[in-house]
C-alpha cells in the first residue's frame, strides 16, 4: 500500500491521479477530433484502446492517442461515422414525426426509442472493442452479442450516456470533457464482460 503512495519524478499528483490525468487529456484529444462528426467512431474507438492499454502498462497519453489514430484514419472508419451519423438523425426524424401528433404517435415513440438506445449501446460497445481497430462489421457483431449476453454492461453504457448528457446539460463546456470518461466507462465495461 506503501508504494502507492511514492512518487516517481516529475509526477505532480502521484499515482492514484494519473489514469484521471490521462483519462482527460486522451478525452480532450477525442473532443478535437469528433468535431467533424463523422470522424467520432474512429475517435471513440482509438479512445477506448490507448486506454484499455493502460492497464498492460502502456502510456496513455495523447501523443499515443494520436499515433493510434493516425494509423486507422481509413474509408471504413469514415463510413462508420457517417453510418452513425444517418442514424441518429433517422432516430431524431422518428421521434420528431411522433410529436407531431399522428394517430399511434405515443407508442411509436417509445418503440423508437428503445429502438435507438440499442443501437446506440450496440454502436459504443462497438467501439469500444478491440476489433473496431480493423473491422467495424466483426466488432459490431460482437457489441451485439455483448449488449445482449451482459445487460448489466449495457445499462452501465445507458447511464454512462446519460451521465455525459447532463455533465454537458449543466455546463456546456464540460460537454469537450465528456469523450474521456465516457471512453474510460466503456472500456471498463468491455473489460468487465472479458474478465467474466
Amino acid at each position: 500500500m506503501s508504494g502507492l503512495q511514492t512518487r516517481e519524478p516529475g509526477e505532480v499528483f502521484g499515482p492514484r491521479m494519473t489514469l484521471f490525468a490521462d483519462m482527460l487529456s486522451v478525452g480532450l484529444a477525442t473532443a478535437v477530433v469528433c468535431l467533424p462528426v463523422v470522424t467520432a467512431p474512429a475517435a471513440l474507438s482509438s479512445a477506448c484502446e490507448v486506454l484499455r492499454g493502460g492497464v498492460d502498462g502502456q502510456p496513455a497519453t495523447a501523443g499515443r492517442y494520436f499515433t493510434v489514430l493516425r494509423r486507422r484514419l481509413r474509408p471504413a472508419d469514415l463510413l462508420a461515422g457517417l453510418v452513425a451519423l444517418a442514424g441518429a438523425l433517422l432516430c431524431a426524424a422518428d421521434l420528431g414525426l411522433a410529436r407531431v401528433g399522428l394517430p399511434g404517435a405515443a407508442p411509436f415513440a417509445v418503440v423508437a426509442a428503445v429502438i435507438g438506445a440499442g443501437a446506440l449501446v450496440v454502436g459504443l460497445r462497438a467501439c469500444a472493442r478491440p476489433e473496431s481497430l480493423t473491422d467495424w462489421p466483426a466488432a459490431v457483431r460482437e457489441a451485439a452479442r455483448d449488449t445482449v449476453r451482459d445487460p448489466g454492461g449495457s445499462a452501465l453504457v445507458l447511464l454512462a450516456v446519460a451521465t455525459a448528457a447532463l455533465c454537458a446539460w449543466m455546463l456546456v463546456p464540460l460537454a469537450f470533457l465528456d469523450p474521456g470518461p465516457l471512453a474510460l466507462a466503456l472500456t471498463a465495461v468491455g473489460l468487465r464482460h472479458t474478465r467474466r
